[in-house]
């Protein structure tokens, strides 16, 4: 495996501001799988886009407007939503939230490479 990481304290975490205002933090990752938190204030909105990676998102807190592939539905806090390899999706913070998410294959991209 050539990028590891298999433990991970909360506190050791650098947060990544993105340009939308929300910030995201790379907490675990091998090759084939990596978790990341992201933090959304009240009316933040993850746009709309595409990936080849396969995301599975838990809310840990708040509620979002989650829309994929068309649809769309409200999940609060305890509740998740899958997104198929390259389907377009986004989120809309209803409130003030965070979300935990999986992606398979890793993102190279949010570790810089």
């Amino acid at each position: 495996m050539s990028n590891v990481k298999l433990f991970a304290q909360a506190d050791e975490h650098a947060w990544t501001t993105l340009d939308n205002g929300n910030r995201r933090r790379v907490i675990v990752y091998t090759d084939e799988l990596m978790q990341v938190e992201f933090d959304f204030d009240e009316g933040a909105v993850g746009a709309l886009h595409s990936h080849p990676h396969v995301q599975a998102s838990y809310v840990a807190e708040g509620r979002f407007e989650v829309t994929v592939d068309g649809k769309s539905a409200i999940i609060g806090k305890g509740g998740s939503f899958i997104v198929p390899s390259g389907a377009v999706h986004g989120v809309k913070a209803i409130e003030k939230g965070r979300l935990i998410d999986t992606f398979t294959p890793h993102r190279a991209d949010f570790l810089g490479g």
